[in-house]
């Protein structure tokens, strides 16, 4: 007997953002519009989940036209080229998420910390479980390499890129 559980992404309830040091005093943060996300369980056990994620990378969002469009330029995702990254688990153990993340065509295995905030029954029936997932990647491993130095000296984007994702899944019946 299939015990596997289907789950796929609330986007209404779900935000997939990132935070940049810009010339190391002050924090940028983007988004991801446009993702999909799935999770295969046992049963209503989160553990060993198996995940999947995409994000557009041209549906990036981090409130200016110019940084935008800059960052869906060859100097960092190529969306014309790339015009997906996706994240796939290789193993979920309650506070760990480990998998492969693909930005552009280089994929590189990750680990992310995962706070699972449990599971719910929302006032429709519907059964949701809901993660705080926090992660820390280095850009250049991925080929996201532009760099700008102030006069003064000081970098104007960090290496350092924080993952940060709220994600709710709705349970498939």
């Amino acid at each position: 007997m299939d015990n596997n559980t289907k789950w796929s992404i609330d986007s209404a309830h779900s935000e997939i953002a990132f935070k940049v040091k810009h010339m190391m005093i002050s924090t940028v943060t983007g988004h991801f519009e446009d993702f999909q996300a799935t999770a295969k369980t046992e049963g209503d056990n989160f553990n060993n989940a198996s995940i999947k994620f995409s994000a557009k990378t041209d549906s990036i969002n981090t409130k200016n036209k110019d940084r935008d469009a800059h960052l869906k330029s060859d100097d960092f995702f190529n969306s014309e080229k790339y015009p997906e990254m996706t994240f796939v688990s290789k193993s979920f153990k309650g506070d760990q998420l480990i998998g492969d993340l693909t930005i552009r065509d280089i994929t590189k295995e990750i680990t992310l910390n995962a706070d699972f905030n449990g599971i719910a029954v929302d006032p429709y029936g519907q059964t949701k479980a809901g993660f705080e997932i926090i992660g820390e990647i280095n850009r250049k491993d991925f080929n996201l390499t532009w760099d700008a130095v102030t006069e003064a000296g000081s970098i104007v984007v960090s290496d350092k890129v924080k993952l940060v994702v709220d994600v709710q899944f709705i349970k498939q019946s």
